[in-house]
Protein backbone atom coordinates (compact mmCIF):
# COMPACT_ATOMS: atom_id res chain seq x y z
CA UNK A 1 0.00 0.00 0.00
CA UNK A 2 2.86 2.37 0.76
CA UNK A 3 4.50 1.69 -2.60
CA UNK A 4 1.14 2.10 -4.32
CA UNK A 5 0.61 5.49 -2.67
CA UNK A 6 4.08 6.70 -3.70
CA UNK A 7 3.52 5.44 -7.26
CA UNK A 8 0.14 7.16 -7.50
CA UNK A 9 1.74 10.41 -6.35
CA UNK A 10 4.43 9.95 -9.03
CA UNK A 11 1.74 9.55 -11.70
CA UNK A 12 0.24 12.83 -10.53
CA UNK A 13 3.68 14.45 -10.47
CA UNK A 14 4.46 13.36 -14.03
CA UNK A 15 1.12 14.69 -15.20
CA UNK A 16 1.36 18.09 -13.52
CA UNK A 17 5.02 18.50 -14.52
CA UNK A 18 4.05 18.08 -18.18
CA UNK A 19 1.22 20.60 -17.83
CA UNK A 20 2.15 23.13 -15.16
CA UNK A 21 5.15 22.06 -13.02
CA UNK A 22 5.44 21.44 -9.30
CA UNK A 23 5.24 17.64 -9.24
CA UNK A 24 7.74 17.38 -6.38
CA UNK A 25 5.13 19.01 -4.13
CA UNK A 26 3.10 15.81 -4.58
CA UNK A 27 5.77 13.12 -4.38
CA UNK A 28 7.98 14.48 -1.59
CA UNK A 29 5.10 14.85 0.96
CA UNK A 30 3.76 11.43 -0.08
CA UNK A 31 7.10 9.82 0.82
CA UNK A 32 7.06 11.63 4.17
CA UNK A 33 3.49 10.42 4.73
CA UNK A 34 4.47 6.75 4.35
CA UNK A 35 7.23 7.15 6.93
CA UNK A 36 10.34 7.77 4.81
CA UNK A 37 12.78 10.09 6.66
CA UNK A 38 12.95 13.58 5.16
CA UNK A 39 16.48 13.36 3.78
CA UNK A 40 15.91 9.90 2.28
CA UNK A 41 12.59 11.09 0.82
CA UNK A 42 14.34 13.96 -0.97
CA UNK A 43 17.12 11.72 -2.28
CA UNK A 44 14.67 9.04 -3.44
CA UNK A 45 12.41 11.63 -5.05
CA UNK A 46 15.30 13.09 -7.08
CA UNK A 47 16.19 9.70 -8.56
CA UNK A 48 12.61 8.55 -9.16
CA UNK A 49 11.50 11.65 -11.07
CA UNK A 50 14.61 11.84 -13.26
CA UNK A 51 12.98 10.15 -16.31
CA UNK A 52 10.46 13.00 -16.53
CA UNK A 53 13.21 15.50 -17.38
CA UNK A 54 14.44 13.22 -20.18
CA UNK A 55 10.96 13.07 -21.66
CA UNK A 56 10.71 16.85 -21.62
CA UNK A 57 14.00 17.23 -23.49
CA UNK A 58 13.02 14.66 -26.13
CA UNK A 59 9.80 16.57 -26.70
CA UNK A 60 11.70 19.86 -27.15
CA UNK A 61 14.81 18.64 -28.99
CA UNK A 62 14.08 20.84 -32.01
CA UNK A 63 14.33 23.93 -29.81
CA UNK A 64 17.89 22.94 -28.84
CA UNK A 65 19.07 23.13 -32.45
CA UNK A 66 21.87 25.68 -32.85
CA UNK A 67 22.45 26.02 -29.09
CA UNK A 68 25.57 23.85 -28.88
CA UNK A 69 27.80 26.73 -27.75
CA UNK A 70 25.42 27.58 -24.92
CA UNK A 71 25.07 23.95 -23.90
CA UNK A 72 28.85 23.58 -23.74
CA UNK A 73 28.90 26.43 -21.20
CA UNK A 74 25.71 25.79 -19.23
CA UNK A 75 25.79 21.98 -18.91
CA UNK A 76 29.09 21.89 -16.96
CA UNK A 77 27.68 24.64 -14.71
CA UNK A 78 24.51 22.57 -14.18
CA UNK A 79 26.50 19.41 -13.44
CA UNK A 80 28.83 21.18 -11.01
CA UNK A 81 25.93 22.94 -9.27
CA UNK A 82 23.91 19.72 -9.03
CA UNK A 83 26.71 17.70 -7.47
CA UNK A 84 27.47 20.58 -5.07
CA UNK A 85 23.82 20.68 -4.00
CA UNK A 86 23.83 16.91 -3.49
CA UNK A 87 26.96 17.08 -1.34
CA UNK A 88 25.44 19.91 0.72
CA UNK A 89 22.24 17.91 1.20
CA UNK A 90 23.98 14.86 2.61
CA UNK A 91 26.28 17.07 4.71
CA UNK A 92 23.20 18.77 6.20
CA UNK A 93 22.13 15.65 8.06
CA UNK A 94 18.64 14.34 8.80
CA UNK A 95 17.87 16.52 11.83
CA UNK A 96 18.75 19.86 10.22
CA UNK A 97 17.16 18.96 6.89
CA UNK A 98 13.93 17.98 8.64
CA UNK A 99 13.92 21.42 10.29
CA UNK A 100 14.42 23.04 6.86
CA UNK A 101 11.65 21.06 5.14
CA UNK A 102 8.76 23.49 5.88
CA UNK A 103 10.81 26.43 4.55
CA UNK A 104 11.85 24.49 1.42
CA UNK A 105 8.26 23.41 0.69
CA UNK A 106 6.95 26.96 1.11
CA UNK A 107 9.78 28.36 -1.02
CA UNK A 108 9.03 25.86 -3.78
CA UNK A 109 5.32 26.66 -3.53
CA UNK A 110 6.01 30.39 -3.78
CA UNK A 111 8.18 29.82 -6.86
CA UNK A 112 5.39 27.82 -8.47
CA UNK A 113 2.90 30.60 -7.67
CA UNK A 114 5.27 33.09 -9.35
CA UNK A 115 5.71 30.95 -12.46
CA UNK A 116 3.05 32.66 -14.56
CA UNK A 117 4.02 36.25 -13.57
CA UNK A 118 7.64 35.36 -14.38
CA UNK A 119 6.56 33.97 -17.75
CA UNK A 120 4.60 37.14 -18.58
CA UNK A 121 7.57 39.29 -17.54
CA UNK A 122 9.88 37.21 -19.74
CA UNK A 123 7.55 37.57 -22.72
CA UNK A 124 7.58 41.36 -22.34
CA UNK A 125 11.32 41.39 -21.67
CA UNK A 126 12.13 39.30 -24.74
CA UNK A 127 9.67 41.15 -26.98
CA UNK A 128 11.21 44.56 -26.17
CA UNK A 129 14.47 44.24 -28.13
CA UNK A 130 12.66 42.45 -30.97
CA UNK A 131 10.13 45.22 -31.48
CA UNK A 132 12.84 47.89 -31.39
CA UNK A 133 14.98 45.92 -33.83
CA UNK A 134 12.07 45.31 -36.18
CA UNK A 135 12.65 41.56 -36.32
CA UNK A 136 9.89 39.02 -36.27
CA UNK A 137 11.49 36.89 -33.58
CA UNK A 138 14.58 36.89 -31.39
CA UNK A 139 17.71 35.87 -33.25
CA UNK A 140 19.30 32.59 -32.33
CA UNK A 141 22.93 32.21 -31.37
CA UNK A 142 23.61 30.82 -34.85
CA UNK A 143 22.97 34.30 -36.29
CA UNK A 144 26.32 36.14 -36.30
CA UNK A 145 24.54 39.43 -35.76
CA UNK A 146 23.07 38.18 -32.50
CA UNK A 147 26.48 37.40 -31.05
CA UNK A 148 27.32 41.05 -31.09
CA UNK A 149 24.34 41.70 -28.84
CA UNK A 150 21.93 44.63 -28.72
CA UNK A 151 21.82 47.55 -26.35
CA UNK A 152 19.84 45.40 -23.98
CA UNK A 153 21.74 42.15 -24.60
CA UNK A 154 25.49 42.84 -24.64
CA UNK A 155 27.64 39.85 -25.52
CA UNK A 156 29.06 39.50 -21.99
CA UNK A 157 25.68 38.79 -20.41
CA UNK A 158 25.63 35.14 -21.49
CA UNK A 159 28.98 34.71 -19.75
CA UNK A 160 27.46 36.21 -16.59
CA UNK A 161 24.61 33.69 -16.85
CA UNK A 162 27.00 30.74 -16.32
CA UNK A 163 27.70 31.34 -12.58
CA UNK A 164 24.04 32.26 -12.03
CA UNK A 165 22.99 28.96 -13.65
CA UNK A 166 25.47 27.11 -11.42
CA UNK A 167 23.97 28.71 -8.29
CA UNK A 168 20.45 27.76 -9.40
CA UNK A 169 21.67 24.21 -10.03
CA UNK A 170 23.00 24.03 -6.45
CA UNK A 171 19.43 24.58 -5.25
CA UNK A 172 18.27 22.02 -7.84
CA UNK A 173 20.64 19.39 -6.46
CA UNK A 174 19.70 20.23 -2.88
CA UNK A 175 15.90 20.23 -3.15
CA UNK A 176 14.90 20.93 -6.72
CA UNK A 177 11.24 21.96 -6.58
CA UNK A 178 10.84 25.30 -8.35
CA UNK A 179 14.34 25.36 -9.84
CA UNK A 180 12.84 25.72 -13.33
CA UNK A 181 11.34 29.09 -12.41
CA UNK A 182 14.73 30.33 -11.17
CA UNK A 183 16.52 29.09 -14.29
CA UNK A 184 13.95 30.66 -16.61
CA UNK A 185 14.30 34.01 -14.86
CA UNK A 186 18.11 33.87 -15.17
CA UNK A 187 18.08 32.78 -18.82
CA UNK A 188 15.35 35.23 -19.80
CA UNK A 189 17.28 38.10 -18.26
CA UNK A 190 20.74 37.26 -19.60
CA UNK A 191 20.28 35.21 -22.79
CA UNK A 192 18.75 36.65 -25.97
CA UNK A 193 16.43 34.10 -27.60
CA UNK A 194 12.81 32.99 -27.88
CA UNK A 195 10.90 31.69 -24.88
CA UNK A 196 10.57 28.21 -26.39
CA UNK A 197 14.33 27.86 -26.95
CA UNK A 198 15.08 29.16 -23.46
CA UNK A 199 12.61 26.65 -22.00
CA UNK A 200 14.39 23.78 -23.79
CA UNK A 201 17.70 25.09 -22.45
CA UNK A 202 16.20 25.21 -18.95
CA UNK A 203 15.01 21.60 -19.23
CA UNK A 204 18.48 20.44 -20.26
CA UNK A 205 20.20 22.27 -17.40
CA UNK A 206 17.65 20.85 -14.94
CA UNK A 207 18.36 17.34 -16.22
CA UNK A 208 22.13 17.88 -15.85
CA UNK A 209 21.78 19.15 -12.26
CA UNK A 210 19.44 16.35 -11.23
CA UNK A 211 21.52 13.67 -12.98
CA UNK A 212 24.66 14.79 -11.17
CA UNK A 213 22.90 14.80 -7.81
CA UNK A 214 21.13 11.48 -8.52
CA UNK A 215 24.35 9.65 -9.41
CA UNK A 216 25.93 10.92 -6.19
CA UNK A 217 22.85 9.90 -4.18
CA UNK A 218 22.98 6.35 -5.58
CA UNK A 219 26.04 5.67 -3.43
CA UNK A 220 24.79 7.47 -0.33
CA UNK A 221 22.94 4.60 1.30
CA UNK A 222 19.92 6.91 1.71
CA UNK A 223 17.85 5.77 -1.29
CA UNK A 224 14.67 3.78 -0.62
CA UNK A 225 15.16 1.54 -3.66
CA UNK A 226 11.89 -0.46 -3.45
CA UNK A 227 9.87 2.63 -4.43
CA UNK A 228 12.25 4.08 -7.05
CA UNK A 229 11.28 1.87 -10.01
CA UNK A 230 7.49 2.07 -9.42
CA UNK A 231 7.70 5.84 -8.96
CA UNK A 232 9.82 6.26 -12.10
CA UNK A 233 7.32 4.20 -14.09
CA UNK A 234 4.48 6.23 -12.58
CA UNK A 235 6.16 9.52 -13.48
CA UNK A 236 6.61 8.38 -17.09
CA UNK A 237 2.99 7.26 -17.29
CA UNK A 238 1.83 10.53 -15.76
CA UNK A 239 3.88 12.52 -18.27
CA UNK A 240 2.23 10.59 -21.11
CA UNK A 241 -1.22 11.18 -19.60
CA UNK A 242 -0.44 14.88 -19.17
CA UNK A 243 0.62 15.10 -22.81
CA UNK A 244 -2.63 13.49 -23.90
CA UNK A 245 -4.65 15.86 -21.71
CA UNK A 246 -2.82 18.98 -22.87
CA UNK A 247 -5.41 21.46 -24.09
CA UNK A 248 -8.22 19.79 -22.14
CA UNK A 249 -7.09 20.77 -18.66
CA UNK A 250 -6.27 24.29 -17.56
CA UNK A 251 -2.56 24.50 -16.59
CA UNK A 252 -3.39 27.57 -14.50
CA UNK A 253 -6.08 25.74 -12.51
CA UNK A 254 -3.75 22.77 -12.04
CA UNK A 255 -0.87 25.02 -10.94
CA UNK A 256 -2.97 26.81 -8.33
CA UNK A 257 -4.28 23.48 -7.05
CA UNK A 258 -0.68 22.35 -6.48
CA UNK A 259 0.11 25.73 -4.87
CA UNK A 260 -2.78 25.18 -2.44
CA UNK A 261 -1.50 21.67 -1.65
CA UNK A 262 2.03 22.99 -1.18
CA UNK A 263 1.02 25.72 1.23
CA UNK A 264 -1.14 23.26 3.18
CA UNK A 265 1.74 20.77 3.46
CA UNK A 266 4.19 23.54 4.35
CA UNK A 267 2.01 24.90 7.15
CA UNK A 268 1.31 21.38 8.43
CA UNK A 269 5.09 20.75 8.51
CA UNK A 270 5.56 23.87 10.62
CA UNK A 271 2.88 22.69 13.04
CA UNK A 272 4.58 19.29 13.35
Amino acid sequence: MQVALATLAAVGAGMVNSLAGGGTLLTFPSLLAIGVPALSANVTNTIALLPGYMGGIIAQRRELSGQHRRLSAFLPAGLLGGITGGVLLLATGERLFRALVPFLILLATALLALQEPVRRWLLRHIAGPVSRGGAGSPRSESDPASRGGTARYPAGLEGLAVPMVALAAVYGGYFGAGVGVILMAVLGLLVHDSLGRLNALKQTISLAANCAAAIYFCFSGKVVWPVVAPMAAGALAGGWIGGRLAGRLSPSLLRWSIVAIGFTVGIASFRR
